[in-house]
């Protein structure tokens, strides 16, 4: 790589880097902002509000990451405008393809370290802070493990395999000693649903394992006095953001087998795919923004902009996506539709820009 693309691939990086550590604090704060209602209830404090705020940046910091590169190419390549050095360099023959390529180089080290923050720390750091959270909020032993929810129900242990939603629940194991028969008492349900203040099992499949042996019924359905509430069940559903690629593709496996709807989590898998795309797609979109306007622009008009693109890309992002989940488009196609809009807009600038 030449000098002069390194040096303006380190432009982009650099603003990128600078718009990320504005956005740390922002974040951190409205986080803790959320959890100040929580800090106080039942072994919930300030300081697990804190480490809860800092195991969740991560992942919002992924969400945030592509238009922080939008803004940070627009601060790092309007710096160099605004002292006239981009000037210097298309008067010395460099045409505007060889400064977006230079870009675009920068981009795709940030493209990397985006994909590093979203698929390895984030995921791990998210899950364990829910479960410290939740734990500190409800007093109860619980895990979440790949083989399911992991909870003990006053004297019971319980595994949920799947949490459909808070109130309704497939696949579940209930192990309970009962001491004074010397007994074993082991429940499966295929279903539980949450109604009028109670759970209701269905399908269900009962041992009792003693000295004289195994003894099994089945049962229609029964009610299940616990002390596990749906409010207390939906901080562990998967939220699909916060699931890496190759869960979300298990998981929408799993679900397609299963014939259930696995539309948001398509549409997350996708998002997620073309992460690295978008991240490039908006710094291609900042070379137009940065050539259309002048030297003597501010870097807070600059900055304003990239706000607004930004603010533009989210809402045509999340009209697509709910066009996937209410009208059946494609997961793909709507995920791939607005930085493929963004993209065929920044070449039209760039055409008229000459």
């Amino acid at each position: 790589m030449r000098i002069l693309d390194r040096y303006v691939a380190w432009s982009v990086i650099e603003g990128t880097l600078l718009t990320l550590g504005a956005l740390v604090p922002l974040m951190g704060v409205f986080i803790l902002a959320d959890e100040v209602e929580s800090i106080g209830v039942e072994h919930y404090g300030l300081l697990d509000a804190v480490l809860f705020m800092l195991l969740s940046l991560p992942r919002y910091l992924y969400q945030v990451f592509p238009i922080a590169t939008l803004i940070g190419a627009l601060i790092g390549l309007g710096a160099l405008a605004s002292r006239s050095e981009l000037v210097a360099v298309r008067a010395a023959g460099i045409s505007v393809s060889q400064i977006v390529r230079a870009a675009l180089a920068g981009g795709a080290l940030l493209a990397i370290l985006a994909v590093l923050l979203g698929e390895v720390v984030a995921p791990a750091a998210e899950q364990r802070g829910v479960e410290l959270r939740r734990q500190a909020l409800s007093g109860d032993v619980a895990q979440r493990t790949r083989f399911g929810f992991w909870a003990i129900d006053d004297g019971s242990y319980v595994n949920i395999r799947e949490i459909r939603s808070g109130a309704h629940l497939s696949d579940i194991y209930i192990y309970r000693v009962d001491s004074g028969a010397g007994s074993l008492v082991a429940t499966h349900a295929g279903a539980a649903r949450y109604s009028e203040g109670h759970w209701v099992l269905e399908e269900i499949a009962r041992s009792r394992v003693d000295a004289d042996g195994v003894e099994v019924e089945r049962i229609d359905r029964a009610e299940w006095d616990s002390m596990l509430d749906p409010e207390l069940l939906k901080v562990v559903v998967a939220d699909p953001q916060s699931l890496p690629v190759w869960g979300l593709y298990k998981y929408i496996r799993f679900m397609t087998i299963n014939e259930q709807d696995a539309g948001a989590y398509e549409v997350a898998f996708w998002g997620k795919v073309l992460h690295p795309v978008l991240t490039l797609s908006m710094i291609f979109v900042a070379i137009p923004l940065l050539l259309g306007s002048s030297r003597s622009t501010g870097m807070a008009r600059r900055i304003f902009a990239g706000i607004l693109v930004g603010i533009l890309y989210y809402l045509l992002s999340r009209t697509f996506a709910y066009m996937a989940l209410l009208f059946g488009m494609s997961p793909l196609l709507a995920a791939i539709a607005p930085p493929a809009l963004f993209v065929t807009a920044a070449l039209l600038l760039l055409r008229r820009l000459g």
